[in-house]
């Protein structure tokens, strides 16, 4: 290094020039054009509206309607076949207690069939409400009544004992806590809530009495009904306007009652109007439907 750039003044100057050249890309960066901001502005705008497009797509119908129907058997229902009551016979002999795994109504109607709303929709206020609300499973006549309850996860079921001996009343939903209680004679209660929605109903047994046999189908929302002994059932307030996927269960078709050709696998879509009742009138199910 030379004798000029090891003194003070070498360095003064070393230190102009780095400061000079500094100032020129300063000087070239204010030049050049600046953000185009109305471009920017237009681009977000554009994005808003994108997003809220796609909202509208997925937007879903309006109003409620209900659905209503029949379900009877086509062909003769036969005679229900008696059980074995070999336990406190002098209080369960008292009833006459039959097989109730396929029971028949006036002019061939079908009960204990379950119909309800498979995809997941709108909840009308007063269905949530509903769902808030106890419901009483009886231990009575040495049976289970109703013998199939339709209930919502986390609503309150209080299985009750109306007979003057005591029941065991037991069940294990699938992924979900079983219930196993004693419980007391004449008015003795357990309550229990279903933590889990269930496709099939799930059945409910008496350690005690064998023959007691019957079935609570839980569901995320009370879209649900069980036909009466006339066969008939109604779903009040239901998403109008929408794609609807209606599912069949009943124990001796586990896997879906296939009731006719609009019922492949026991289920079917469908749209109901807003205010509308929409009627399926009368709906057959033959005799080899039932495995």
């Amino acid at each position: 290094m030379s004798t000029f750039w090891r003194t003070g003044f070498g360095l003064a100057v070393a230190l102009l020039i780095a400061i000079a050249s500094l100032s020129g890309c300063t000087r070239k960066q204010q030049n050049d054009p600046p953000a185009q901001l109305a471009v920017v502005q237009e681009l977000r705008k554009s994005a808003k509206s994108e997003s809220a497009a796609t909202t509208q797509v997925a937007a879903t119908g309006t109003g409620w309607g209900t659905l209503k129907g029949r379900f009877v058997l086509d062909g003769a229902p036969g005679t229900p076949a008696k059980l074995d009551i070999n336990k406190d016979i002098e209080v369960c002999g008292k009833h006459a207690i039959v097989d109730e795994s396929l029971v028949v109504g006036p002019n061939n109607g079908l009960a204990n069939v379950a119909v309800f709303l498979r995809n997941k929709t709108r909840v009308h206020d007063d269905v949530v409400a509903a769902a808030k609300t106890e419901v009483i499973y009886d231990n009575k006549g040495c049976r289970f009544e109703p013998h199939v309850l339709a209930v919502a996860i986390g609503q309150p079921v209080v299985i009750r004992n109306s007979d003057p001996v005591g029941h065991n009343s037991n069940g294990s939903p699938a992924g979900d806590k079983p219930f196993n209680p004693l419980v007391p004679a004449d008015g003795g209660t357990y309550e229990y809530k279903f933590q889990r929605a269930q496709q099939k109903g799930v059945p409910v047994t008496c350690s005690i009495h064998p023959w007691m046999k019957g079935y609570i189908l839980p569901r995320d929302n009370l879209y649900i009904a069980v036909t009466n002994d006339k066969g008939e059932f109604e779903i009040k307030n239901l998403p109008a306007g929408e794609e609807l996927e209606i599912q069949l269960w009943h124990e001796k078709a586990d896997n879906g009652l296939e009731a006719d050709s609009k019922w492949p696998k026991g289920r079917q879509k469908l749209k109901v109007v807003d205010k509308e009742i929409l009627d399926l009138g009368e709906i057959k199910v033959s005799a080899a439907a039932f495995k």
